[in-house]
Formats: structure tokens, sequence, C-alpha cells
């Protein structure tokens, strides 16, 4: 199996809807994605990724709207007959067949003989690094090696859309951590379009091409990883990917003013409705005078929190807001971090002093 874009496919959905008892789980939902892309719908419970991966399967008729494979209109196509291959978060491996035999269920149920059997199924298990245990049970596999088999099972008739249920949640921090860069590598070894389903903002950024965020069947936002963090739509984008701090801020005379401080921004305001100040962690600075170029907040430490590689200072700045900072752990006594109670100032770069509207 190699890299070859003639063996991916772009997925174009319209204006799909899905309602279960006059809930929307699917609104009016359009998204275009590129032949060869890796793109993960990301989203809490309920948000509609998991009703919108079963209705690119097959598994769930949209009440309206259009999904095409290449220009092809899907929506009454039996899942058998959409030639995706589909990786669940179960795995759903048959316990008394062995290795080999799960590998080659897809494959036997499209009628290959017997020999290209054989074939293909040495040759997913090699891309997975698993050929050397194609005759041992299921039980015997470990969680990691079952998340690989199910893998081969699924990319073994070399489909053009591979589409992935939440298939890492059921891994151990480190094994996840591990396999989602496989899983990266894998995906530009073999260039299949992927469709991705996860509630894990950590793991869609690592692995993505392009992210669609989803919320009460709508999405929200779809970016690469760096702009949806570093840009995002709204509040609602902002607070759900990585760690932030959304702090009101009032908008007079063209200025952005927070406790009665203008603040200097690059960020589009006009239009903006209850817009908030973004405030990451990474991007504070303690400062002890006036920066150029450095919005100041003033505020006193609440606490100190040791994390392994790094530390997280929580700062109280009154009026019932708070941000917080982190920096990396350190021996070195330069490095000596503020302690609780004490006074400080932390310093925003324009460039970072992000402001964002509630969402539409």
């Amino acid at each position: 199996m190699s890299v070859d874009h003639k063996l991916s496919m772009s997925i174009d959905i319209e204006n799909l809807t899905k309602t279960y008892s006059g809930f929307a789980a699917l609104d009016d939902v359009s998204l275009s994605i590129k032949s060869g892309e890796f793109l993960s719908l990301l989203g809490s419970s309920g948000s509609g990724k998991t009703t919108l991966l079963m209705a690119l399967a097959g598994f769930v008729r949209p009440d309206a709207g259009s999904i095409r494979f290449g220009g092809r209109e899907m929506i009454f196509e039996p899942p058998h007959k959409r030639d995706v291959g589909m990786m669940f978060q179960s795995y759903a491996l048959f316990p008394h067949m062995n290795v080999f035999q799960n590998v080659a269920y897809p494959l036997k149920l499209r009628g290959y003989k017997r020999a290209e059997i054989r074939q293909r199924v040495e040759q997913a298990l090699a891309t997975v690094e698993l050929d050397h245990l194609i005759e041992r049970g299921i039980t015997e596999m470990s969680g990691g090696q079952r998340q690989r088999i199910a893998l081969a099972r699924a990319i073994v008739f070399e489909p053009k859309i591979l589409l992935m249920d939440e298939p890492l949640s059921a891994l151990d921090k480190r094994l996840r951590e591990t396999m989602q860069l496989e899983l990266r590598r894998l995906h530009e070894r073999l260039g299949m379009t992927v469709v991705y389903v996860t509630h894990d903002q950590r793991e869609a950024l690592t692995m993505s091409d392009r992210i669609a965020v989803m919320s009460k069947g709508k999405i929200r936002q779809v970016d690469t990883p760096l702009n949806l963090y570093e840009r995002p739509a709204n509040r609602f984008i902002a607070e759900f990917v990585g760690e932030s701090s959304c702090l009101p801020v009032s908008v007079e005379g063209g200025q952005i003013r927070f406790q009665g401080r203008a603040l200097r921004t690059a960020s589009q305001i006009s239009g903006l409705q209850q817009p908030s100040l973004v405030v990451r962690p990474e991007k504070l600075q303690f400062v002890t005078t006036d920066a150029a170029d450095f919005n100041l907040l003033q505020g006193r430490v609440s606490d100190v929190i040791f994390q392994g590689e790094s530390q997280l200072v929580q700062v109280d700045l009154g009026e019932g807001m708070a941000v917080a900072i982190r920096r990396p752990t350190r021996s070195s006594s330069d490095n000596r971090l503020p302690v609780r109670g004490e006074a400080v100032t932390l310093g925003l770069h324009m460039q970072d002093t992000l402001v964002v509207g509630e969402q539409a």
C-alpha cells in the first residue's frame, strides 16, 4: 500500500438535516472535504459529530440534504455500496476469529479470491506492523494491537474514504498519543480521505489537516488546527479549543477597554456582540515595568500548581475574574515564580490580544 491520491475521494455535504422527535441532531450542515484530506469532527457529546459520520457511512438516513463522494450522490446508497472503510470505538473485532480471519472478513464479503485475500491481508498487517501475528487469536492481543488490527481491517480493501469514530478513546494516555502520531503517518503514506470523530481537542489538533467544530447539530467553524487555535471565530470556539480565560470587555469610542484600561489589539472589533478578551496561559508573561507593545493586567497570585513539565500560576484580577499563566518547570534559580498572595503584573502582547464575540 503506497500513496496514491487516485485512491482518495472528495466529500461534499450540503444542507444535511436529521431530527429525532423534534431534536435536530444535524441542522442544515454543509461541508466540503478535499480528496486525501484528514478532517476531524470535533465536539462534545450530543454535538452531532457521530450522527454526521453515520450519515456518511450510510447507517443514518438524513431527512434532507445531499452527500456526494467524488461528485456522486450517495444519500440512497446502502452502506455496503459506499466503498468506505469504517473503524469504530469498540473495534468490533470477532473474538472467535484469529487475526487473519478478522482482517480478511471485508474481502470475503466482496468476493475476493483466496490468493488475493492472503496477499492483501499480509500487506495490510505489514502496514500496521503486525504481520508477524497473523495467526494469533484476538483474545491474545493487547488493546493497542487490537486497535491496529481494526485499522488493518478497515484499509484492507483500499477504500477511498476512511471513517473513524473515536477509535483511540479506549486506550491509555501514552498509547493513545503514540497511536495519534502513527495514524497521522499512516494517512500520509496511504493518502486516503479520512473523516475522524473525536471529543478530544488535543487529539484533533495533533492529527488533522482541518477541524470542523460542531455544537447543537451545527458546524461552528472549519479551519486548520493553527487557525482554529489562534483565530477562533467566537467565544465558544475559544473556550472549547485549548485552555483560555474569556474576560468581558467593552467597546468605547472604537477602543477595547478592560477594567477601565484601553487595550491595543490587532483583532477586528467592529460589530462584535458581547466582546470578550481571550487569554491563553502560554501567551502571558510576568513583567515589572511598562513594555512596548504589551497590554498590562494587574492581579494577585491565588495559587501555583505543579504539573510536571510546567507550572500553572493562577492570578486573581478582581471583580470575579481570573487568568492563568503557564511556565516550563526548570530547576534554575532565575526562574523564580511568584508565591501565593503576591501582587503581579502580567503582559499580553498586542498581537496576542484576541477579542471575540458571542456565538452567532
